[in-house]
């Protein structure tokens, strides 16, 4: 499971020309989910996401999680973030989980973190989205569930 986390001031995401979640100050997040991921790799990477220190303190000093600042988050389905592009200019999506697993995953991840904060807000799962954010920093982080099982 790839985790794309990015510090915004605000966020919100839109289909057909209507919003369909958003969040506030906080972290939005781009999800993928691989063939093999299972409510495990969710787990790791919402306990991990929770608890990183990416927001600042009254010395300016990135030493603040989403829980300490209630903070809000907006989970994105993204399945383009398992592109395999080794080979000629077509990226293949092989690698991503079937949309039945990878929409009970995304679902299950957005249920975990919404357990330990005020506001989240999601895409719409296997639809074209237009996202807006407001970046603050910027401050971007790729995680990836195998980093943090040391399985892969």
């Amino acid at each position: 499971m790839i985790l794309v986390v990015q510090r915004v001031k605000s966020a919100s995401v839109n289909v057909g020309g209507e919003c369909v979640g958003s969040c506030g100050k906080g972290l939005m997040m781009l999800i993928g989910v691989a063939d093999g991921d299972g409510r495990y790799e969710a787990e790791l990477l919402a306990k991990k996401v929770l608890g990183l220190r990416i927001f600042t303190d009254e010395n300016d000093k990135m030493n603040l999680s989403l829980r300490d600042v209630e903070g809000e988050a907006l989970v994105v389905s993204n399945f383009t973030l398992l592109a395999n592009y080794r080979k000629g200019n077509r990226p293949d999506y092989m690698g991503a989980a079937k949309p039945d697993v990878a929409r009970e995953l995304y679902e299950y991840f957005a249920e975990l973190i919404s357990k330990e904060l005020s506001h989240v807000g999601m895409g719409a799962f296997g639809e074209h989205m237009e996202i807006d954010m407001r970046a603050d920093g910027p401050v971007t982080i790729v995680m990836d569930s195998a980093v943090l099982s040391q399985k892969k």
